[in-house]
């Protein structure tokens, strides 16, 4: 190639300040530029020393490539261009780059494709950046098969699985901006023309130039250009290391998630839909991780008891005898477990003294993964390995507690405990527990009402009105000599004795001493006054020795709760008309509802297709004439197998006789040798979980119309003693409308008033504190499920949400104060969802004086048509779009039924 002449060399120079792509040659300091002499010799002596910077600019691309090792010239000759000043030269000199040249330079044949200086920027970017992990740098072959391929760049990201849902967003961003630079037909031009521009500067080693740069007005040029792209190019670096170590912290977390949750393959296609599910393989643990809010969640139970608290408490629990270090160590395990230490004292000691001792003989497995699980355990002598899909994640020492999940309910273990060494184990029934916990409940509430009816101020209340109050005291401790009330202050509490003994002293006189006036015992009370009216205490209260142990209430708690005391008392109530007889199913609402289609026949019914399909059955929808019915179909052996019978029959009975327009309606009921069936409203709208599956969060006005629409289903069922416990976006179901149904009653159950039950209900992210630590619970926890409601429409996810049902029990129990809300949320939305979500149930607005006017009154649903919602004149935000009754756009696709269901007689489902 002939060597251009020196004004094509200044052509070339002015040129070059306006290619798209310049390549720039700089001195390390502009301060000491100097001639320079440039040599191959010169060259091969200083490369370790001096580095050429080579950046690239693009108006399609918004980073800087940057290469410390790459051709000039040509891309088979690898040969360097190094520049370093003379020794000779101690002043900069003023002359221009292509009229004194003081450099001499080397240069090969060129032979090579120029546009792959290219191709190696891109991967040397790549991998100075550090978008993939250190130890596996990422080869020039896929870079530049990328830059020529998008798809297949696209691909690759996917397969390999090593960047996160961030940083790939941003990596296949750059992908496809340097494709469409390769795409441009002036990219190579440009970059050859650069570099025979360059090479025309450079003459022979024979002629060697003396350059003075530092008065050159090009070169400042050049060199301010490249001091501001250094700098654009360290604050990508930093924001690309940043992106890095976020991306390091996600593979750490999924990869954690993953090995705690070792999804199988056939686990994982039975979970997901059809329509969500791409081919499962174990690199892609991530997937699951992404998929996961996109999985139906399943309501747990523990078995159905009907105990009340109008029933004898008088159950017999067995005690086995222990010394008191057996018992101390029980204890400290129970207080140091992060989901028992919320058992309060005195039912420690009981659990303790019902704790029977097992010996386990070395290699024995104490709990095997996959089985169903009914004892919590405790280590007293040897060691335990935690084992899980063969792989050993722990090991239990004496005195820790494990297996407690399986002391709330019927669930299956995930992981095995096995002996490594003969030991011993203190273990408790499940039974045994519920019916401690109970039977405790059960005698603080009646013990309190007691106490209660004793106050001539509180005789005359009901009794769900001092169950309430009940509730809501709460247990001080004073020690001896201690001043409870004082003379003269003013008085806002109300205080029951529970324990001990206090004196009663009054000063009559200033100067006078205090006159001992009587003492109170347990069962005495002292402050009613204080609940009424701002008085001042007008005598001392003094604890005696040992201590007492005080039931308090203070006046702003009860006021909240049950409202000004003397309007109470003028207020008439009449809870036996909402339910007259609780064994009747046929009176639950005192309304006289006949079941319909009472000709109707099973075989009458012809199948269309599946809605839904679950653990006990499924939904298939059904025609009969031209009207179409969803028909719930429940195994019964299943039902047998998991003692579910009291649930189906609750759900049956309540449902077959509410009549709401905001509860899904039952029309008839069947059964026959293997199911039984429930004949239901079709709600061809879908489900609120499928319609936020689709389109994520919902904005606030949509939000409100959900949940307005179960706060009136609510009002219906709370009003007849019914309390859900199942609330979920699964459960709330869509109309032709668009109006939103409660669906699926099988938690469901009557307790009537003043009453609690004990049996654990619900599905883990939306259950209650009370019912986690299994004090007893009412309808106040349908209160706490709005509030998880509220924030779920609105962020699309829960608050309180775990890889497994006992972190997310943990989470619950720290509160709602320890979740962090989303900025977007608006303030009165936070306001009302903490407020729902208390953890005293007796602080939850909607259970105090207000019921669920308070709810309706608060601010987040200011200027809400609640008249147009009951008389379903307000718009919808959800109208489907259906073109014909049968038409299943808002429900997913689902396999026909393989498994043949077993057949069942016992009987228990006669009166179905």
């Amino acid at each position: 190639m002939s060597q251009p002449s020196e004004s094509s060399d200044s052509k070339s120079a002015q040129m070059d300040s306006s290619n798209e792509f310049t390549l720039f040659h700089h001195r390390r300091s502009i301060s000491e530029a100097q001639p320079c002499v440039v040599s191959q010799n010169i060259a091969e002596k200083t490369r370790t020393q001096r580095r050429s910077l080579t950046s690239f600019s693009h108006p399609d691309l918004n980073y800087v490539f940057t290469s410390s090792d790459i051709n000039l010239w040509s891309s088979k000759s690898r040969q360097r261009v190094s520049v370093r000043p003379t020794k000779s030269a101690q002043t900069p000199s003023t002359q221009n780059i292509n009229e004194s040249p003081t450099s001499e330079v080397s240069e090969s044949p060129n032979t090579g494709d120029d546009s792959e200086i290219f191709d190696k920027a891109c991967c040397d970017f790549l991998n100075k950046f550090q978008l993939f992990e250190d130890s596996n740098p990422i080869s020039e072959a896929p870079v530049l098969d990328w830059c020529n391929n998008f798809d297949r760049a696209q691909q690759f990201f996917e397969e390999s699985g090593i960047l996160g849902p961030t940083m790939s967003s941003n990596s296949l961003d750059l992908i496809r901006r340097t494709s469409k630079i390769r795409q441009d037909p002036n990219v190579k031009s440009q970059i050859r023309k650069t570099s025979l521009t360059m090479r025309s500067r450079m003459p022979s080693e024979k002629s060697p130039l003396t350059i003075s740069m530092s008065e050159n007005p090009e070169i400042k040029r050049l060199e301010e250009e490249n001091a501001y792209l250094r700098q654009i190019l360290s604050n990508t670096v930093l924001k690309f290391r940043v992106k890095h170590q976020e991306l390091l912290r996600c593979k750490r977390a999924l990869k954690e998630a993953y090995e705690n949750m070792k999804i199988e393959t056939d686990d994982i296609k039975s979970k997901y839909q059809k329509d969500e599910l791409r081919e499962y393989s174990p690199r892609y643990y991530e997937l699951d991780m992404i998929l996961a809010p996109f999985m139906k969640r399943q309501g747990v139970s523990g078995e159905s008891c009907e105990v009340r608290m109008q029933k004898s408490t008088k159950v017999s629990i067995p005690k086995y005898n222990k010394d008191f270090r057996s018992k101390q160590l029980i204890k400290d395990a129970i207080t140091e477990n992060d989901f028992l230490k919320h058992i309060d004292g005195p039912l420690i000691r009981e659990l303790a003294d019902s704790m029977y001792s097992v010996n386990v003989v070395k290699d024995e497995f104490v709990i095997q993964e996959g089985e169903h699980g009914a004892h919590l355990y405790v280590s007293a002598a040897g060691y335990f390995d935690v084992i899980k899909n063969g792989k050993v994640l722990n090991r239990i020492k004496p005195g820790e507690a494990f297996g407690e999940l399986a002391i709330l309910y019927n669930c299956t273990r995930t992981a095995s405990v096995r002996a490594i060494s003969n030991a011993t184990v203190w273990v408790l029934d499940r039974r045994i527990y519920q019916q401690i916990m109970m039977r405790t409940g059960l005698e603080r509430i009646e013990n309190s009402v007691n106490f209660l009816k004793s106050v001539p101020l509180l005789s005359n209340l009901t009794e769900d009105i001092l169950v309430k109050i009940a509730d809501a005291l709460e247990v001080e401790f004073f020690a001896a000599g201690t001043y409870i009330i004082r003379q003269g202050a003013n008085g806002d509490t109300f205080f029951l004795i529970s324990q001990g003994s206090v004196k009663v002293t009054q000063k009559s006189l200033p100067a006078a001493g205090e006159v001992e006036l009587r003492t109170l015992c347990r069962g005495d009370y002292f402050g009613e006054q204080a609940l009424i009216n701002d008085d001042k205490r007008t005598a001392n209260i003094i604890a005696l020795e040992p201590g007492v142990e005080c039931l308090t209430l203070d006046r702003e708690s009860f006021m909240q709760l049950i409202g000004d005391l003397c309007e109470l008392k003028e207020k008439t109530y009449n809870t036996d008309v909402q339910m007259a007889n609780a064994q009747n199913p046929l009176n639950i609402f005192g309304e006289n509802i006949c079941p319909a289609f009472p000709d109707m026949q099973l075989k009458d019914l012809e199948f269309v297709t599946t809605l839904g399909m679950g653990g006990f059955g499924r939904v298939e929808l059904v025609k009969h004439n031209d009207d179409v019915y969803a028909l719930k179909c429940l195994k019964k052996k299943h039902i047998i197998d998991s003692n579910q019978q009291d649930h189906v029959m609750n759900e049956r009975n309540i449902l077959l006789y509410s009549d709401c327009p905001f509860i899904c309606r039952l029309y008839r009921t069947f059964r026959d040798s293997k199911y039984v069936y429930l004949l239901l409203e079709a709600c061809m709208g879908g489900e609120i979980w499928t319609l936020m599956r689709r389109a994520g969060a919902f904005p606030e006005g949509a939000a409100q119309f959900i949940v307005a629409c179960a706060l009136q289903a609510f009002g219906y069922l709370h009003a007849r003693g019914i309390v859900y416990r199942d609330l979920k976006p699964e459960n709330l179901m869509i109309d032709h409308k668009g109006y939103v149904k409660l669906v699926d009653f099988g938690f469901a159950k009557y307790i009537g008033s003043g009453s609690k039950t004990w049996t654990f209900c619900g599905t883990p992210e939306y259950v209650s504190p009370e019912v986690i630590l299994n004090k007893g619970h009412d309808h106040a926890v349908d209160y706490w499920a709005l509030g998880i409601l509220i924030y779920e429409t609105l962020e699309a996810r829960p608050p309180f949400s775990a890889n497994d049902p006992l972190k997310t029990y943990k989470l619950i129990l720290k509160g709602i104060d320890m979740v962090s809300f989303p900025i977007h949320m608006s303030r009165s939305a936070v306001q009302l969802v903490k407020k729902l979500c208390r953890r005293n149930p007796v602080e939850r607005i909607g259970y105090q004086k207000g019921g669920l006017q308070d709810v309706k009154k608060h601010k987040w649903f200011l200027g809400f048509d609640w008249d147009g919602l009951e008389n379903q004149t307000l718009k919808s935000p959800f109208v489907p779009k259906i073109s014909s009754p049968t038409d299943t756009k808002y429900f997913d696709e689902f396999p026909k039924e393989t498994n043949e269901a077993p057949e069942e007689s016992s009987g228990w489902d006669a009166d179905f």
